[in-house]
């Protein structure tokens, strides 16, 4: 079976994840859904220093949000918003550091932003981590695990309270087409046992992040819920991660513009909010979760015990 989903996400890839896809696609855009002020609303958007968080931020300042930046990095998240600011000419950008390997920071992060702004409209979960090896955070949790998915988790359960006092809240969360290769696991989330392939072990969290986003728009029905795939994208994080898909593929990937035009759209415009909330979304369209014939759904009862663990997990980090 893994033989055929890899096949068939390749072929699937090829005809539609790549730039000459995105040119295509763009023809059926219409051009007013992006031409609209965000003046007065703001975004938060974790790894905004670099590639589709960068991208996403730079389009959204130049509408006029307020832009909260979360990065790892300060040095390299400074240079991103005095560019941001630079180009869009909007002051509105303000960078908070955390590194989302950190669970308890998370939870911290996350309570003291409450307190601190009367507002988020928009929560944009874009940051992600692949890593060559498997490796622990100082909580004894697997790092990508605890980036991918439990971060996105508590930052999003966290900041739900904000969203929903706020006007017309949105969660959008960047997953990738890798997750089509895969059926949700819920028995072996640490990676544990088993040999540890990174690009695996991403695409699990990336399946984990789409039934998440499935879960949680079930039971918060006043915030718009979406999970996007931005295509093949040339960044930072994929020419590390995947140099040689990066150096094969590198003339037919999209800009991080073309990466990040989706989760702009869906984070701004109108028409998407008439969408039932809770989609995966490829270039403005929804479209199914998973490929023809790959047997990758799950059962009610697998994505409810995904996110019952998730709590469980994320309670036991939970300042008190």
């Amino acid at each position: 079976m893994s033989l055929y989903r890899n096949s068939a996400w390749f072929l699937k890839g090829v005809t539609e994840f790549t730039r000459n896809a995105f040119l295509s696609a763009s023809k059926r855009f219409v051009e007013k859904d992006l031409e609209v002020s965000m003046a007065g609303r703001s975004f938060m958007i974790t790894g905004a220093n670099s590639g589709i968080g960068k991208a996403t931020a730079m389009a959204i300042a130049k509408k006029g949000g307020t832009i909260h930046m979360v990065c790892r990095n300060k040095d390299k998240a400074e240079e991103a918003r005095a560019d941001i600011v630079k180009e869009s000419g909007n002051k509105e950008v303000y960078v908070h550091i955390l590194d989302l390997s950190e669970t308890k920071k998370v939870w911290e992060f996350a309570e003291a932003f409450k307190r601190k702004y009367k507002a988020l409209n928009v929560l944009i979960n874009n940051a992600g981590a692949i890593m060559s090896q498997r490796d622990v955070n100082a909580e004894g949790l697997e790092k990508s695990f605890a980036t991918n998915v439990l971060a996105i988790y508590i930052l999003t359960k966290s900041l739900i309270p904000l969203l929903e006092k706020s006007a017309d809240p949105r969660v959008i969360t960047v997953s990738s087409g890798g997750m089509l290769v895969q059926k949700l696991r819920t028995g072996n989330l640490q990676h544990e046992r088993g040999r540890y392939d990174g690009t695996m072990v991403y695409a699990q969290h990336k399946r984990q992040q789409v039934v998440m986003t499935e879960e949680l728009a079930k039971t918060h029905a006043n915030i718009h819920f979406s999970v996007m795939h931005p295509g093949w994208v040339d960044t930072p994080a994929v020419a590390n991660a995947m140099p040689d898909f990066h150096t094969s593929m590198k003339e037919s990937l999209r800009t991080p513009e073309q990466g990040a035009d989706t989760v702009v759209w869906l984070a701004v415009s109108e028409a998407a909010t008439t969408n039932p909330s809770g989609r995966f979304y490829q270039d403005r369209k929804m479209v199914s979760a998973h490929l023809p014939l790959a047997w990758t759904h799950s059962s009610d009862l697998e994505e409810q015990k995904l996110l019952s663990l998730l709590e469980d997990l994320a309670k036991t980090f939970q300042p008190h």
